[in-house]
């Protein structure tokens, strides 16, 4: 069978299967957390701070681990979303309500749901506080608390999304928005951006440009939109192959890409986008706009900000092969809250759960952390409605690709794992602790089994 016929066979005969461990196989479809609680206890043998993917994961692999009463997650937030997804609802392919799911629903059965927010950190006291100053002790702390989006750092916003023709495929209150401006534009500049900070899923702010411009082609509006493409960057992505292959669709599709331009200003009512040059400090040029998607700056949660367990600029502060933190060897991170020099993405953290599960089994048993994380990640860079290059690098920006194809062209195939085939893999694998990340699957392919 073909690579491509693999891929194919996988997505719609057994989707998701062939990668999950055999104990998957033996889930119920009901064994769900039921019964939402509030701390019955102020110690836990592990405490996971973060109910999003990493949170998840982490807390389910931990419960075959330790056993469920020993584990405890701290997340306020009745909802759990697939973001990923969100790429897609933004640009009319999916509905909102896919991505969402009860927290209650993908919190373990049996580990204990604290619905709080965390305050404070205290690790040299193995304890964390939270907002209603309860405190909890921990032998084993996972870091798990995302990343925070910050729209207020652009002047104009977040009031200005009340007005039309601007949407944001990064937050649950305005990605719908952005499908909104989408079908409703008409003629003039359509400008889609990437902000001077780190970002999670650094492919998505030109994902949905590529959506649009689909969009409005099917559409017959395409000669009437000037698209622009404003990024912070001085490259269009920060792996060549795929840059390249990016930047040959760019001219194709005839996008104007601008470079080392940064959002600071969004005039709403008169439609207008200020930028700075960055190669000009203090040199801003306003565009109007009759369609805008933002990306807004991102930051490390604020609990994490001059917190004993962050590096100076606030990010979780972990050995990058082990996740192990690199002064407190009982805590650990995931995710988008550490300083991870790689992509933050939901496949990253699918890589990362495999690697830290490894690491905690051996620091329980007072032995040294071998399983090495390598900064795999992945990207599924959305170019049209049934396209996707399917990005996939380590540390050190190079391919580290699971199909013996030239995954740096557009595919029908990998569309359908992206829409399709991935969902089913993270609701029903990845949160729940047997999946890994594609490594076992790579290895295979390399043998030459396809």
């Amino acid at each position: 069978m073909s690579a491509i016929g693999l891929v194919s066979s996988c997505a719609f005969l057994c989707p998701g299967l062939w990668l999950l461990k055999p104990g998957m196989h033996k889930m119920s479809s009901i064994g769900l957390h039921t019964a939402a609680r509030c701390a019955a206890k102020d110690y836990y043998e592990v405490l996971v701070l973060g109910g999003g993917t990493g949170g998840i994961t982490m807390s389910a692999r931990m419960k075959r681990k330790v056993g469920a009463e020993n584990v405890a997650v701290v997340e306020p937030s009745k909802t759990h979303y697939y973001q990923p997804l969100w790429t897609l609802v933004g640009g009319g392919a999916k509905q909102l309500a896919t991505s969402a799911r009860p927290t209650e629903d993908v919190m373990p059965k049996g580990v204990e749901w604290i619905k709080s927010r965390v305050t404070a950190l205290d690790p040299d006291k193995n304890c964390i506080r939270l907002e209603n100053d309860t405190k909890i002790s921990y032998k084993y702390l996972i870091i798990a608390l995302g990343i925070n989006l910050h729209y207020e750092k652009i002047k104009g916003l977040p009031e200005g999304f009340d007005h039309p023709k601007i949407g944001s495929n990064y937050s649950v209150h305005t990605v719908e928005k952005t499908w909104k401006a989408i079908q409703d534009f008409k003629e003039g500049n359509a400008i889609f951006t990437f902000p001077n900070t780190p970002v999670k899923c650094a492919g998505a702010p030109q994902k949905i440009m590529y959506l649009s411009e689909a969009y409005w082609r099917k559409t017959g509006k395409r000669s009437k939109a000037n698209i622009m493409f404003n990024t912070s960057l001085g490259v269009i992505f920060g792996v060549k192959k795929y840059a390249d292959a990016l930047l040959e669709i760019i001219k194709e599709r005839n996008i104007a890409v601008n470079y080392k331009r940064n959002l600071v200003e969004v005039r709403a009512d008169k439609q207008e986008a200020v930028f700075e040059n960055l190669d000009k400090p203090g040199v801003t040029e306003v565009h109007q706009y009759e369609m805008l998607h933002v990306t807004p700056p991102m930051g490390p949660p604020d609990v994490l900000i001059n917190s004993p367990v962050s590096d100076g600029t606030g990010w979780v502060d972990v050995d990058k092969e082990t996740l192990q933190h690199k002064k407190y060897p009982n805590v650990f991170g995931i995710g988008d809250c550490t300083n991870l020099p790689t992509s933050k993405t939901a496949a990253a953290v699918a890589a990362q759960s495999g690697v830290l599960d490894k690491t905690i089994s051996l620091v329980m048993k007072n032995q040294l952390p071998i399983k090495k994380y390598d900064g795999y990640t992945s990207c599924p860079l959305v170019t049209g409605y049934n396209k996707v290059i399917l990005a996939e690098f380590d540390y050190d920006a190079q391919p580290l690709e699971t199909f013996p194809i030239d995954q740096s062209k557009e595919r029908v195939t990998m569309y359908h794992m992206k829409a399709d085939m991935m969902p089913f893999l993270y609701w029903n694998a990845l949160l729940k602790g047997y999946w890994g990340g594609p490594a076992p699957v790579r290895k295979l392919m390399h043998l030459g089994l396809k």
